[in-house]
């Protein structure tokens, strides 16, 4: 039986299971996945570790095994920019294509107060997952990295 559990800056987690998540994410995002700390930096705002708005981090776990995790910054902001970003999403290889991935997301959109942004390459085969829960790409994202 697979387990969601939500940790938000009222019940957050340990530096040893923020280590944990942010190594199964790095792992399980493969070619799509950012650095270990840039990963712990956002579970570090999610959890008001660092001055932040907040959000959350829920994690999948089956038989006390991390099979799935998502991380979720609130922004501060609305109307022109939504409320919330999904930072992260990943579940474990050995465990994709049992729809784990679409109860996470259904679970991390009911727990978003407000709208909901994230970003996604669009060779990611999860953008079709996006896509069927109602993500639509309203924008063109461009960066200018300095």
């Amino acid at each position: 039986m697979i387990i969601y559990q939500t940790n938000t800056p009222k019940n957050t987690l340990t530096e040893k299971e923020i280590s944990e998540i942010s190594q199964f994410l790095h792992q399980h995002l493969e070619q799509f996945a950012d650095s270990s700390t840039a990963i712990e930096k956002a579970i570090a705002f999610a959890l008001k570790i660092k001055p932040s708005f907040g959000g959350f981090v829920m994690r999948a776990v089956e038989d006390q095994q991390l099979i799935g995790a998502v991380v979720v910054n609130r922004t501060g902001m609305s109307q022109y920019i939504p409320e919330n970003i999904l930072v992260y999403i990943a579940v474990h290889r050995d465990y994709r294509g049992r729809g784990i991935g679409k109860e996470l997301m259904q679970e991390a959109i009911q727990q978003c107060k407000g709208n909901i942004a994230l970003h996604v390459e669009s060779g990611n085969p999860a953008r079709k997952l996006y896509e069927k829960l109602g993500f639509r790409n309203k924008y063109l994202e461009m960066r200018l990295e300095k």
